[in-house]
């Protein structure tokens, strides 16, 4: 199965995967404009066997064929949960509620 990798200006951690180049006609328009410009990162085969880093290849091809769309986002939530367990480990203050819709890269 061949797919299209992008990312946006709006979210460059984010990834877009599409079954076509420049095929963007099965995803929403919310989450195109939330990614801004895309930009090709790259074009790939994949298959049962493929690794990828960051997801499960067969994850990706069913929401390929299912919705003409995988969107891959980075693992931040993992991440914010290990410095709240360090943050107890050493005694200090829980961090503060982030707004989930909150962009952090807007400061």
């Amino acid at each position: 199965m061949h797919c299209a990798i992008y990312k946006g200006i709006k979210k460059p951690g984010d990834y877009l995967y599409v079954e076509k180049v420049d095929d963007f006609s099965r995803i929403p328009q919310t989450l195109l404009d939330m990614m801004g410009e895309l930009k090709l990162v790259m074009n790939l085969e994949l298959s049962p066997e493929r690794k990828l880093a960051q997801t499960d290849v067969n994850k990706v091809m069913a929401s390929l064929t299912e919705q003409g769309y995988y969107l891959q986002i980075p693992p931040q939530i993992h991440e914010i949960n290990l410095l709240e367990d360090q943050r107890k480990k050493l005694g200090l203050e829980p961090l503060p509620e982030r707004d989930k819709y909150t962009d952090s890269n807007s400061d």
